[in-house]
């Protein structure tokens, strides 16, 4: 079985692949990252908790581990990861609780839980 780490691996070396093939349309991309997770009337990790949520709803494995590895690189602790997770579960129920797994197992490979 894969672990998160390398699926987070595997997502940054394609995507830098990505950059090399399509460097426009990374830019692009990249540009409007930058603008939309800026500090605003929410800060940053509240923005990558609530991409979070939506990342565990769409069922996005690469978006989930990535969602939660930027949590954590903006400040988000561990507990309100756990938090975005429970209301996350709460509005999807049982599809939610299992792609939440996917979250529990990239924060004990990262040594956070």
């Amino acid at each position: 079985m894969e672990s998160q780490t390398e699926i987070n691996e595997e997502r940054k070396r394609v995507l830098e692949k990505v950059r090399q093939l399509a460097p426009d349309v990374m830019k692009t991309v990249s540009d409007q990252l930058d603008v939309v997770y800026k500090e605003g009337a929410l800060s940053t990790k509240v923005k990558r908790l609530i991409a979070l949520g939506i990342a565990l709803r769409a069922c996005c494995t690469n978006c989930i581990v990535a969602q939660t590895q930027r949590s954590l690189e903006a400040g988000a602790t561990t507990e309100e990861i756990m938090e975005t997770v429970g209301v996350e579960v709460c509005m999807s129920g049982t599809t939610g609780l299992g792609e939440s797994m996917r979250v529990i197992k990239f924060l004990e490979e990262l040594g956070k839980i």
